[in-house]
């Protein structure tokens, strides 16, 4: 047999092993040149969907990979978390949330590809920054510096992934979708601190990567030092200005923070996509060629994963979808209309090998043309020229401009980029919002009443009489309580007792008081106070049992007066951490717990250094180790029937059964009612809850997208509880008797918890007639002829959509002139086509979604000949839901 023969034998076998692997794509290499990633010999620009796969269900991934893809998304992006998948030293977790392969695998069967951002520092407002907590326990490790038990692990842990993505044939040359992968993350920011060491580590762990033979790029965010052979990346609210390191590479913007997160206490930070899709639009504009939004999908700090200190279980980061994955509009809307236009505009974008055409507009307007030609920018583009993209930007912040190119003139906003797909009609401006805006609501789904014949009966009530459930109760002992407690000497560092196990760990001693000391404190007045030089995240102070008082901080110096008996008296500190520290330099030095003396000062005698006194040490709660929350544990759990006095008890677990709501709205428990603590449902960490109130001052009355963005401009939620409503993904349910237990730590009133339905109920369009006609009405950017059609005389659209699952159920405003207000308070103006509430009631009615043409011709008349004429329209979505209680007064 020949050498063809083998050939053909070995290319049959090779693809019969990508067949059975079930690859996703025709296998293709990835480079990349100084303008943009190379896919199989091809530049593209590509936009990417920021989606964390452990902050959503795997039932939810294809729902949110389908979305960001319909949304105009090419590349899903995601850290790899290492304490989620290694949370004991050489064991391992890839399934449920943590199923990374099935993960991919749902990316690249909706044809999408994937950067895997291994790190393994994610940062992420994820506990600890991804990092496992046995780590800070390895003799003499320094975390990400040029430290050999440091990079011992490290590699262990990348190669682990790097090869696992290999075995599954994930990689782009494998026929998978991951097309890029990342080491280290914003490293730059920190590593000044580390000096020389930093400098080496960087250059080891580029090696390092570029030596597992991954076979695509590598990329180091924020890296401006990062090697010739590593991309370096930018992150921030705006990277057009961003210039890699090296003329070889492209411009890469890996962290597009469209949204931000939110600390307890906080205002919820929310961006305007009027300014987001300019920051897009201009990055594309100046060279830009790779674009991730961070996040396109936030998702939820399910459990105890939230970062810290005192970050919050939601982590909605005002994306375009939201937490509990339903298009956030208009966001979604503009951003996916946005997308469009830059991929009409890709065969220009990728032509032109070097800098763009630019022009000087005015003042603060400028001009970027792509084309494979010199134009000429003071008459039209001649028809002959086939590839041609412009983008018009004006800056002012204050200002519409009036600008003149290409023969014609161009209106543009302040603080807008208009889009010339063809150097000759805007097919997208980014201050100008055309899809619909969604009013989204939290309706109660229960109502109830408390029994009082029985002890915390509650009886469900709907159109039919449901069955009684029982809220019931178990009393968390203050203190130790025996198994796994120890006592030591001093004052031992937090999590070097409870690795993480726990949020809690108790520290008790005894207190001696003489007689001397209580008639010191008759006759002065004073009490004795207990003073911690420095905590973090909370402590509560028991005496003798009872609560002294409760402090919140992070690393802070704090006092708290105690009231004493003579004889002994025992003193109980209750350390609490809330999430652990996920950014900065020298994380495995931060810790948690108290840190310096702690003393009883105001004694007759003279202050008490209690730093060195005998401790016992007690990690965790009693309902913790006895798996209080978990279904199969609850007929040796010790609980008693609640009754009517115990409902604002302090450290108290509570349960309750509930059945769930029937339909397909996503739904949330509403914790208003309660103090601070955690929530389970079916064994499943809903994450930690708290009532911590925003300040009342700080909220815009109105938005003002135009200017730089930074996370304290727009905020919203003054005077409101930080977040009252903790998603529930219903794949975690059976039809009835899901279990919820809490428990609570300050005392809230578990009868008053609700489950509400998460739903947009409300859905408006305004849509002139002088928008820019469909994006849909373009011809293809990939066609074989490259060539263009003009949308001129092409109506404009409004789109309504409805989330999934619902219909249009009415249109209760609909207007074809010049109507005034905004969405939920529209009234006609002047002008208006008498048709218009029956025209759109029939295009739209009993529909997911509808389009309808802005024009004249629509309602067959021209309500005011000669002015120019806007469609508005409100509609109302529904679906089939019944009633459904939980536990409500």
């Amino acid at each position: 047999m020949d050498d063809q023969f083998y050939s053909s034998l070995f290319m049959l076998m090779f693809f019969f092993s990508v067949a059975m692997a079930g690859t996703f794509f025709e296998p293709f290499n990835v480079s990349y040149d100084h303008r943009a990633l190379v896919l199989g010999g091809r530049r593209r620009m590509l936009v990417s969907a920021g989606i964390h796969y452990p902050r959503a269900t795997p039932q939810m991934w294809p729902d949110l990979i389908a979305k960001s893809k319909e949304g105009g998304a090419d590349v899903i992006q995601t850290y790899v978390f290492w304490n989620g998948h290694e949370p004991n030293r050489g064991q391992y977790v890839f399934e449920g949330r943590y199923d990374l392969v099935k993960f991919v695998k749902v990316i690249g069967s909706n044809g999408l590809y994937l950067h895997l951002r291994i790190g393994p520092y994610a940062c992420a407002e994820w506990n600890f920054g991804g990092f496992p907590v046995w780590l800070r326990d390895i003799p003499g490790i320094e975390f990400r510096t040029n430290n050999e038990p440091f990079k011992v692990e490290m590699q262990r842990f990348v190669k682990k992934i790097v090869d696992l993505m290999q075995k599954e044939m994930l990689f782009s040359w494998q026929g998978g979708p991951i097309i890029l992968l990342q080491i280290e993350n914003e490293y730059g920011n920190v590593e000044g601190s580390y000096g020389q060491s930093g400098k080496e580590y960087i250059k080891w762990a580029a090696d390092m990567a570029l030596g597992l033979g991954a076979g695509v790029p590598w990329v180091m965010c924020r890296q401006t030092d990062a090697p010739e052979t590593i991309i370096d990346a930018c992150n921030g609210f705006y990277c057009d200005g961003f210039k890699p390191n090296s003329y070889k590479k492209p411009a890469l913007w890996t962290e597009d923070w469209n949204g931000w997160y939110a600390n307890w206490g906080d205002r919820l930070p929310h961006r305007p996509v009027e300014d987001n899709a300019f920051a897009v639009a201009r990055f594309f504009q100046r060279g830009g060629s790779f674009h991730n939004y961070y996040m396109y999908f936030g998702g939820t700090n399910f459990g105890r994963t939230a970062g810290g200190p005192l970050q919050i279980t939601s982590y909605d980061y005002d994306a375009p979808i939201d937490e509990y994955g339903l298009l956030a509009q208009p966001k979604w809307g503009h951003l996916k209309d946005l997308h469009a236009a830059i991929k009409l505009c890709e065969p220009a974008l990728v032509a032109v090998d070097n800098s763009p055409q630019y022009v000087k507009l005015g003042p603060m307007q400028e001009a970027h043309i792509y084309s494979s030609f010199h134009i000429d920018v003071n008459s039209r583009v001649p028809e002959n020229v086939s590839i041609c993209s412009a983008f018009l930007a004006n800056i002012d912040e204050h200002k519409t401009a009036t600008v003149r190119i290409f023969g014609e003139v161009f209106v543009l906003p302040p603080w807008s980029v208009s889009i010339l797909h063809d150097c000759k009609n805007v097919v997208f401006n980014t201050a100008k919002v055309g899809s619909q805006v969604s009013i989204k609501t939290m309706e109660v789904d229960s109502i109830g009443f408390f029994n009082t014949t029985g002890p915390g009966h509650l009886l469900l009530q709907d159109e039919k009489f449901h069955v009684s459930k029982d809220w019931m109760s178990f009393k968390e002992p203050i203190g130790t309580w025996v198994e796994n407690s120890f006592t030591a000497r001093g004052i031992l560092e937090h999590l070097n007792v409870t690795k993480d196990t726990s949020d809690y760990l108790w520290y008790i001693t005894r207190i001696n008081v003489t007689e001397e000391d209580i008639s010191y404190w008759e006759e002065t007045g004073l009490l004795p106070s207990l003073t911690i030089d420095s905590f973090r995240d909370v402590v509560r102070v028991f005496v003798n049992g009872r609560l002294a008082g409760s402090r919140v901080g992070h690393w802070v110096k704090e006092a708290q007066p105690v009231y004493l008996v003579q004889g002994s008296n025992e003193l109980a500190l209750l350390s609490e951490t809330v999430g652990l520290k996920n950014y900065g330099a020298f994380l495995e030095k931060d810790g948690a717990g108290f840190k310096g003396q702690i003393k009883l000062i105001g004694l007759k005698n003279g202050d008490v250094d209690l730093s060195n006194s005998l401790w016992a040490y007690q990690v965790g709660l009693k309902g913790e180790s006895a798996k209080l929350y978990a279904p199969e544990e609850q007929e040796n759990a010790g609980w008693s029937f609640l009754k009517l006095n115990d409902t604002a008890s302090t450290f108290t677990w509570y349960k309750t059964y509930f059945d769930a709501p029937e339909g397909n709205d996503t739904f949330a428990l509403d914790f208003g009612s309660m103090g601070k603590g955690q929530a389970w449902v079916n064994g499943h960490g809903i994450g930690r809850y708290w009532s911590l109130v925003a300040p009342k001052s700080g909220c815009p009355r109105t938005c003002n997208y135009r200017g730089a963005y930074n996370s304290d401009k727009c905020l919203t939620n003054c005077g409101k509880r930080t977040q009252s409503w903790y998603h529930v993904p219903r794949e975690w349910l059976q039809a009835s008797n899901n279990l919820l237990v809490i428990f609570e730590e300050t005392g809230g009133d578990p009868l008053k918890i609700s489950l509400k339905l998460h739903s947009t109920r409300t859905v408006c369009a305004q849509v002139p007639e002088t928008h820019y006609p469909p994006l849909s009405t373009w011809s293809n950017p990939d066609s074989a002829t490259g060539g263009r059609i003009s949308a001129k005389g092409i109506a404009p659209q409004v789109h309504l959509r409805c989330d999934d699952g619902q219909v249009i159920s009415a249109i209760t405003f609909a207007s074809y002139g010049n109507p005034r207000g905004s969405c939920g308070n529209f009234s006609k103006g002047t002008c208006d086509a008498p048709s218009s509430l029956s025209v759109v009631s029939k295009a739209c009615q009993g529909r997911n979604r509808c389009d309808i043409n802005v024009s004249s011709a629509t309602f067959s008349h021209d309500p005011c000949q000669g002015t120019s004429k806007t469609l508005v329209v409100q509609a109302e979505c529904t679906s089939s839901v019944s009633k459904l209680l939980i536990g409500q007064v």
